[in-house]
């Protein structure tokens, strides 16, 4: 029986016993004893069971506290390596831009430096050209100067 049944039974001899005036009550003495025993020995079980319970309680609290603790470790690790992932992207975004701005400026310099070439080809080009041209021109002339000689020698052969 509970304690609490026990009780009951207490309180139901209580209210069975003789009623006489001033108050006072006649009980069964051996009754009350009786159950005063069984309360007295179902205590250490509604004790043990309720230290069960508190110990059980304790080590529903301890246990979710570990968890809790575990979730939060996850979590800032999870943390940790996204932060430290988004570093990671970042650095070689940073680096991905450094690399194209540094192919850019080389290609600029190619660029340049191949219009110099060419532009300095040119440039030895025309000006072969035009002392080749000069002196094609001087050539010319000069056969120009020798040409009536050479007809008037023709005509003189006649």
């Amino acid at each position: 029986m509970s304690i609490e049944e026990l009780l009951e039974q207490f309180d139901e001899v209580l209210e069975s016993g003789f009623k006489i005036p001033g108050k006072r009550t006649v009980v069964d003495v051996e009754k009350l004893r009786a159950l005063i025993d069984d309360v007295r020995l179902n205590i250490p079980g509604e004790i043990k069971q309720a230290r069960g319970i508190v110990a059980d309680r304790a080590d529903i609290i301890t246990n979710a506290k570990r968890e809790a603790d575990g979730i939060i470790r996850a979590a800032d690790e999870r943390a940790k390596a996204m932060v430290a992932q988004e570093e990671i992207t970042k650095l070689a975004q940073e680096k991905a831009s450094e690399i194209i701005a540094t192919a850019q400026a080389k290609s600029r310099e190619m660029r340049k430096a191949a219009q110099e070439f060419v532009d300095d080809i040119m440039r030895r080009a025309d000006e072969g050209l035009t002392a080749n041209l000069g002196e094609v021109r001087k050539t010319r002339a000069a056969l120009k100067q020798q040409t009536p000689t050479v007809s008037a020698a023709a005509t003189e052969q006649k």
